[in-house]
């Protein structure tokens, strides 16, 4: 178990909550919870849900979770901030299918050259016999200078050793969070999120101060938070397993990120709401 587990563990028990609370409270699924409890940041599904997911613990259990991931920054993964480009992984497979192509014609030229290299030899063998050299003389080291009939050079053991191997086809990297804007009506915009486990937005305030208010799937849905107050430097994580509304008082006043990707409010100090529709992936394992 890392320091920072440790950290966070100690807190927990000190409140008397167990990893069921924390997941009702956060809303974060509870082998995530084991995982950072543990420091195992590999069953995360990305290093952005490392943070994002320490910081709600962090709020969950009375702790300042700037202040946290600052003292730990050291000992964490580095954030994501560029979706994975699959057009490389292509790239590979169209070379591991030209290098397999490559293989087999080598294969194909040398099951030809083979045959005519035992007739050269053989018809230099008794050549030499019958001009009454001996037939036992050995005969001229083979180079890849001797070229046979046709034109063709010689291939031997040699060649087969610096025969090209085929690369192996690389596993392709899961895709990343996929973050659509479907329209604006008046001051709310709508946004759709597939791709991901879960929905994660957070809000970071950039003016001198902010009021907020959220809630679940949508404008009439349950409050997570109706009469929020964030000031300058003050950040704050949701995280939902459905869609999510948010109602904001000033726009250019705050950052808003939904799963690792800013979205643009514009520079009016106007209020501003957020419909986000989010629908998980099929695979994705329940709690």
């Amino acid at each position: 178990m890392t320091d920072l587990g440790q950290l966070l563990r100690k807190a927990r028990t000190q409140k008397g909550l167990t990893l069921d609370d924390i997941q009702e409270m956060t809303k974060i699924r509870k082998r995530y919870l084991e995982a950072i409890e543990e420091g195992n940041y590999k069953v995360l599904p990305g290093n952005f849900y490392v943070r994002a997911f320490i910081k709600s613990y962090a709020e969950a259990v009375g702790l300042e979770p700037d202040e946290v991931l600052r003292l730990y920054r050291n000992v964490l993964p580095p954030a994501e901030t560029e979706p994975v480009i699959e057009k490389p992984v292509l790239r590979r497979r169209k070379s591991s299918k030209n290098t397999e192509k490559l293989s087999k014609w080598a294969a194909a030229l040398l099951a030809i050259a083979f045959p005519l290299l035992i007739v050269g030899i053989v018809y230099y063998y008794y050549s030499q016999n019958a001009e009454g050299r001996s037939p036992l003389s050995a005969p001229p080291p083979l180079t890849d200078s001797n070229v046979l009939p046709d034109g063709q050079e010689q291939t031997g053991p040699q060649s087969q050793e610096n025969e090209p191997q085929p690369v192996p086809e690389p596993e392709p990297e899961p895709p990343r969070p996929v973050l659509t804007l479907e329209k604006t009506e008046g001051s709310v915009d709508y946004y759709r999120v597939t791709g991901a486990d879960q929905l994660v937005v957070e809000v970071t305030v950039v003016g001198d101060r902010c009021w907020m208010a959220v809630q679940k799937n949508d404008s009439k849905g349950e409050f997570v938070e109706a009469n929020l107050t964030l000031k300058n430097g003050e950040s704050r994580t949701w995280t939902f397993d459905g869609s999510a509304y948010f109602n904001f008082g000033k726009a250019n006043a705050i950052r808003v990120k939904v799963n690792d990707q800013e979205i643009n409010l514009g520079e009016l100090a106007n209020p501003r709401r957020l419909q986000i529709y989010f629908e998980p992936n099929a695979s994705s394992p329940s709690v």
